[in-house]
């Protein structure tokens, strides 16, 4: 079963490495597409490229916006001759052993299976916090929170994305959500990744806010400490070049201070105004 990983970026300098190197091993090819990076995530790129020069599909796709984006996506998916598709952004970050057992799992079972859902410590302020569970607002099945498919099957007829990038989906050929199909065919493997959405991503703030959408994403929030005896992703312990920021700078004073008045208003809005809608 061939399986290949779609990653679409634009100014991704901070976790770009540790994103596409955590997962390269364990995917038969990765399409790394640049939709128009000012920042050093070019560089990145081309030195990926260069060091697993057999695995990386390397293209700069050109500036877009929330449609485009879309369409980008599309065009991906047309070219990508696999079995299934893992769904990758600059901003995740793998462990070794949720790969593997992801692999295992569409080696055993992929032709009767549609899609997995994984869920992910979103992270906030630093690589040191992440945010309670509340604040995950998907829903899949009987389960809600910080939840997602990330690896789908690609011989699904009529697979396709529709709609704008922030509320993009993943349909079949009936129109149907891949995540509304037949729930015997999804698999919840319960296994967490990391995801950097709501921290600078770029080299600056105001790198970031050229990213379509990305102003809505950075939050000011105090989240919960991973314990000292927490492991991170095995790619955080290797080597890497050193044009590479240190991914583990601590938040600053200023940003504490603001989270400490930020918090408690989020967390009064999710756990009253979400549960009126239904989250």
């Amino acid at each position: 079963m061939k399986v290949f990983a779609h990653s679409l970026v634009c100014n991704e300098e901070r976790w770009l490495w540790f994103s596409v190197s955590s997962v390269v091993d364990y995917v038969d090819k990765v399409l790394l597409w640049d939709t128009g990076s000012t920042d050093n995530s070019l560089k990145i790129e081309r030195e990926l490229k260069k060091r697993w020069p057999d695995k990386i599909d390397l293209r700069q796709y050109g500036k877009v916006d929330a449609f485009s984006f879309t369409k980008a996506r599309q065009e991906m998916l047309e070219i990508s001759d696999c079995d299934w598709v893992m769904i990758l952004d600059g901003d995740e970050v793998w462990w070794e052993d949720r790969l593997k057992r992801a692999r295992q799992i569409i080696e055993k079972e992929g032709k009767k299976l549609d899609s997995m859902v994984h869920r992910y410590y979103n992270l906030v302020g630093d690589i040191y916090h992440y945010q309670e569970e509340e604040a995950g607002r998907y829903r899949i099945d009987d389960q809600v929170g910080h939840l997602t498919i990330r690896f789908f099957n690609r011989k699904i007829d009529g697979l396709h994305f529709e709609k704008e990038h922030g509320v993009q989906g993943i349909f079949d050929g009936n129109g149907v959500l891949i995540q509304e199909r037949d729930r015997k065919k999804r698999f919840h493997t319960g296994d967490y990744y990391l995801h950097f959405t709501h921290l600078v991503r770029s080299s600056t703030r105001q790198d970031d806010l050229k990213v379509v959408k990305r102003a809505l994403k950075y939050k000011y929030e105090l989240g919960i400490r991973f314990p000292s005896d927490f492991v991170y992703p095995e790619v955080f312990y290797k080597s890497y070049p050193s044009f590479i920021e240190n991914p583990w700078q601590k938040r600053s004073l200023g940003y504490v201070a603001r989270a400490l008045i930020e918090t408690p208003l989020r967390k009064i809005k999710r756990r009253l105004w979400w549960g009126k809608v239904g989250y």
